[in-house]
Parts: structure tokens; C-alpha cells; sequence
């Protein structure tokens, strides 16, 4: 019998090879053979750990949802006030670093997964609607809360999907530019 040490070891490995082969190659390369490849065992042992490729996709997408809320949460215990946790975990959703240009690629693969998948779907609209909730909460009680919290949220994830695609017109400082327009906007 498989030692747990094992088990949780090569469920890493596989989720890791998940991570950068839908960031490399996005959803139209993505296959379980390269998931394998890239996790040095077979397919037969990725879909042993994950059921199908759905499982794979709705795996990364919980993984980016984790990574994304404990930095947000970090952000907003350390902020002085609302509107700098929210200046601060906007800023963290867009593509700035490369490991932020991996996230964006990871979310828009997933995203381009689920249009015609209701399950994908689902678990996209539901993460959408945390961080638009949250964005609301830090907006306050601003009029039209709710209007400006997904005008926030519709522009940083289309930065998110335009950066992937053209990174070097959407550079870093393009997109801090862009989502503090966004933010002067939401706020008066």
C-alpha cells in the first residue's frame, strides 16, 4: 500500500505539471500527456490522481483561487484602510510579475474551458462572484456599489486576458496606470 507521504508527493508533482502546462500552452495544448510528461509518470497515474481533464481544470482554477485569497487576505490585514486594500489586491489580480502573467494565463485557459462546460462554468461564475463581492465590501457604501465593484472587476480581468495575449503593449506599468484610472474612477 502507498504511503500518504507518497501520495500527497505526486498529487504535487501532477498539480505542478497541471500549473505550467496550462500557462505554456494554455487550453487548446493542454492534454493529459503533457501534464504526464511534465510530471515524469504516466497518464495512467495522472487520471489514477485526477479523474479526467476536467478534474485537472477545475483543480488549477481551485489552486489559483487559494493562491489568490491568502494574498488578498494578507493584503487587507496589513492595509490601513479599505480603499488601500483595495488599491493593493487590485493591483495583486493583475499580470505584474511573471508568476502573476502564469496566473492570468492559467485563469483565461480556464475561462476559455468553460464556455462550453457547465461545470467549469459554474466554478468560474462562482469565484467571479467572490471577488466582486469583496471588491464591494471595500468599496463601502458607496452609491451604485455594486456597478462600480463589477466595473473593477470587469477591467482588471480584462487586463488579465489582454496582457497574456500582448504583454508588451500591457506592460506592468500599463496596467498599474490602468487599474488606478479604474480605481480614481470606481471612487468618485
Amino acid at each position: 500500500m502507498p504511503r500518504t507521504r507518497d501520495l500527497d508527493e505526486q498529487r504535487l508533482r501532477i498539480s505542478e505539471a497541471v500549473w505550467s502546462e496550462l500557462a505554456e500552452h494554455g487550453n487548446a495544448g493542454f492534454t493529459l500527456r503533457g501534464v504526464a510528461a511534465r510530471a515524469g509518470c504516466t497518464t495512467g497515474l495522472v487520471l489514477h490522481t485526477f479523474a479526467d481533464k476536467r478534474a485537472l481544470l477545475l483543480h488549477a482554477r481551485d489552486l489559483l483561487h487559494e493562491r489568490t485569497r491568502a494574498r488578498i487576505e494578507a493584503i487587507e490585514a496589513a492595509a490601513s484602510t479599505p480603499h488601500d486594500a483595495l488599491r493593493e489586491s487590485l493591483m495583486q489580480a493583475v499580470a505584474l510579475t511573471p508568476e502573476g502573467l502564469s496566473e492570468a494565463r492559467v485563469w483565461v485557459a480556464f475561462l476559455a474551458a468553460a464556455i462550453d462546460d457547465e461545470q467549469l462554468a459554474e466554478r468560474h461564475r462562482s469565484g467571479n462572484r467572490v471577488f466582486v463581492a469583496r471588491v464591494e465590501r471595500l468599496l463601502g457604501d458607496l452609491p451604485d456599489v455594486h456597478a462600480r465593484a463589477l466595473t473593477l472587476v470587469s477591467t482588471i480581468e480584462g487586463v488579465n486576458a489582454l496582457a497574456t495575449g500582448d504583454p508588451e503593449l500591457y506592460s506592468p506599468d500599463a496596467q498599474r496606470a490602468i487599474v488606478d484610472r479604474a480605481l480614481a474612477a470606481a471612487l468618485s
